[in-house]
């Protein structure tokens, strides 16, 4: 939802909200996420704002994958025909109105690749919140390793096959979303 926004602000008609949008996309789309997480954990304490690591976790992975989510849609929506955003303003259709009923829902079909590329990033990057007392699932192959000694590769190759049904089964299901979007046209 974060990026949607964003991508909203970057292709806003209003110019504070372009250079919101893009000053935040910039910025944190070039910095690494292992800062991110950095600021997040320890430095957001510092000003009262106290969470669970996971917490934290799900906080600093939204901030910094919003950046990709917003460039994903941003393309998308710039992939959409210039002719149905002027034919919907003939109309009368406000700018929110427009990218709302208009040019989103035509944007689906061009962005669900590129989404799908930013979710597989997301779960592969869950791996630093392990860093960070997260217990997921480099956590978890993090503490198997410690307990088990004479299996390292094995739980290793576990938490490999692990990732790969995650990103494999999203990548299934991208491409039946896509068919059927397809079909739709």
């Amino acid at each position: 939802m974060l990026g949607t926004a964003l991508a909203t602000m970057r292709v806003s008609p209003v110019p504070p909200l372009r250079w919101l949008g893009t000053a935040y996309v910039e910025t944190v789309r070039n910095t690494p996420l292992t800062v991110v997480f950095f600021f997040v954990v320890f430095v957001l304490p510092q000003v009262d704002v106290v969470f669970s690591y996971f917490t934290f976790a799900v906080v600093a992975l939204s901030i910094y994958h919003a950046a990709l989510v917003c460039e994903a849609v941003r393309s998308g929506v710039n992939g959409v025909d210039a002719g149905q955003a002027e034919a919907a303003r003939a109309l009368g259709l406000t700018f929110s109105q427009c990218l709302r009923l208009i040019v989103l829902p035509q944007a689906v079909r061009n962005v669900i690749q590129p989404l799908g590329s930013v979710i597989s990033a997301l779960i592969r990057n869950s791996s630093i919140a392990a860093a960070f007392g997260v217990q997921e699932l480099t956590g978890v192959v993090q503490r198997l390793t410690t307990a088990n000694p004479d299996s390292v590769i094995a739980v290793l190759l576990g938490g490999v096959v692990g990732y790969l049904i995650l990103t494999l089964a999203l990548a299934g299901l991208l491409t039946l979303t896509e068919r059927r979007l397809a079909g739709a046209r």
